[in-house]
């Protein structure tokens, strides 16, 4: 068994991949056909389930550093991305979105939403960027970029 794994580390190291990209998984982050894993979270329900989804990026990240990630806002799963937001403990959510912003992660919020609650688009953190539907961005990034889905 040892001997299997040893042969199996050293084709991958002959291969160009490096030990540390092995042990941070980071053949997990290539789909079938060396194409990068692809992944969107839809948020739609509010603050608590902002609180999930905000640990469950973090650990993607770090269980997968190469992971394209798009979260999508609508509904109450906006709530997050308002200026001022905290959680039920009180805390706040610039500075995580912005942290994981400068990870790479995107976080798209729903125009529609925001006018039917009537909330400014200005009001949104500087790191969220509006789109027409959120509902039709999930259903595109699925469907049309091969994106998987995750609802934390």
């Amino acid at each position: 068994m040892r001997r299997a794994f040893f042969k199996a580390t050293a084709a991958l190291a002959a291969a160009g991949l490096s030990a540390k990209a092995m042990a941070q998984g980071g053949a997990a982050t290539q789909a079938k056909g060396g194409n990068q894993v692809k992944v969107v979270y839809q948020m739609s329900e509010g603050l608590d389930q902002a609180v999930r989804m905000m640990s469950n990026l973090r650990n993607h990240l770090n269980g997968a550093p190469g992971t394209k990630i798009v979260v999508v806002a609508f509904g109450y799963g906006i709530d997050f991305l308002l200026e001022g937001a905290k959680d039920s403990r009180g805390n706040a959510f610039d500075a995580p979105v912005a942290a994981l912003a400068a990870d790479g992660i995107e976080f798209r919020a729903c125009g529609n939403t925001l006018a039917a609650r009537r909330i400014s688009p200005s009001s949104l953190l500087l790191e969220a960027k509006v789109v027409p539907a959120g509902v039709v961005e999930v259903a595109n990034l699925q469907f049309n970029e091969g994106y998987a889905y995750i609802k934390p």
